[in-house]
């Protein structure tokens, strides 16, 4: 395993035992996510600002490291984002981060823009772990259909 490799395990590691964004509001719309592979849950919910920006996200779930990890990782993201993301941004985001996790390891997500989620770009090369990481994204994805069919 090369160092790099050894870092992103760790990363990986850290989210989950230490997860960011933790816990749901009441009140908030929830999408709740199952990978019937390998039982992972996720149940997860976007906080908007009154512009209707995401600028949070909670979740709660148990699973594998990979999908826990993930959920950290997406909720750390966008409390970074000073102004929220737009919910064409968001998806943009996500259809991003889905490219490169289909990719079988031939592209990488890029570390600026995506933190510590880039290290769950070794998922890629495992088609079984795809479904563990993309999850808490799917969930937000649903989320975000949802809001747009609403208007």
């Amino acid at each position: 395993m090369s160092g790099l490799d050894q870092l992103y395990q760790q990363i990986i590691l850290d989210h989950s035992k230490r997860p960011h964004g933790v816990g749901l509001v009441d009140g908030e719309e929830t999408s709740h996510q199952l990978n019937t592979t390998c039982g992972d849950e996720v149940t997860l919910a976007l906080r908007r600002d009154g512009d209707g920006r995401v600028v949070a996200v909670g979740w709660e779930g148990q699973g594998c490291s990979i999908s826990q990890a993930s959920a950290s990782m997406l909720s750390a993201l966008l409390e970074e984002e000073q102004e929220g993301m737009t919910d064409a941004e968001l998806t943009a985001f996500i259809e991003e981060f889905r490219t490169v996790l289909r990719s079988r390891g031939t592209l990488e997500l890029d570390e600026e823009r995506f933190g510590d989620a880039a290290a769950l770009g070794g998922a890629s090369r495992y088609v079984a772990r795809v479904k563990c990481a993309m999850l808490p994204w799917v969930a937000a994805e649903d989320l975000v259909q949802r809001h747009a069919a609403r208007g």
